[in-house]
């Protein structure tokens, strides 16, 4: 995953349903939850990459959860689904955490155990 910004949705606008709180992060006012707290990101995927990984990986590492798909659904070409738009939910500090990945490219790494096994690492630089 590369070109990864916060995305700046038209629903957040919508005061009744979401506070904001910062940098892009907003409450949903309808949801009682305590994982009731949302960021939108789109990002680039890169050609060795699906759209499960390593989005799965982030969303484990962060212990967030997708609460809104909004990839375009008119992407006419396989390269118009190289780019993702997600908005994310979970809670306030998670949702902060993965702040992080905001600018940096997130990727997987593969490496030789001890054990003699290729395993991977997901690296976020």
């Amino acid at each position: 995953m590369k070109n990864i910004k916060i995305l700046g949705l038209e629903k957040h606008k919508d005061s009744e349903k979401y506070e904001p709180i910062e940098n892009g992060i907003y409450r949903d006012l309808k949801d009682e939850d305590n994982t009731n707290y949302r960021i939108a990101i789109c990002f680039e995927l890169e050609n060795e990459e699906d759209k499960q990984y390593p989005i799965e990986d982030l969303l484990d590492k962060y212990f967030l959860y997708v609460s809104d798909f909004l990839q375009s659904k008119n992407a006419v070409n396989e390269e118009s689904f190289k780019i993702l738009k997600l908005e994310l939910g979970g809670e306030l500090e998670d949702i902060k955490n993965v702040s992080e990945i905001i600018g940096k490219r997130v990727y997987y790494n593969n490496f030789i155990g001890e054990d003699g096994q290729t395993h991977v690492n997901l690296k976020i630089e």
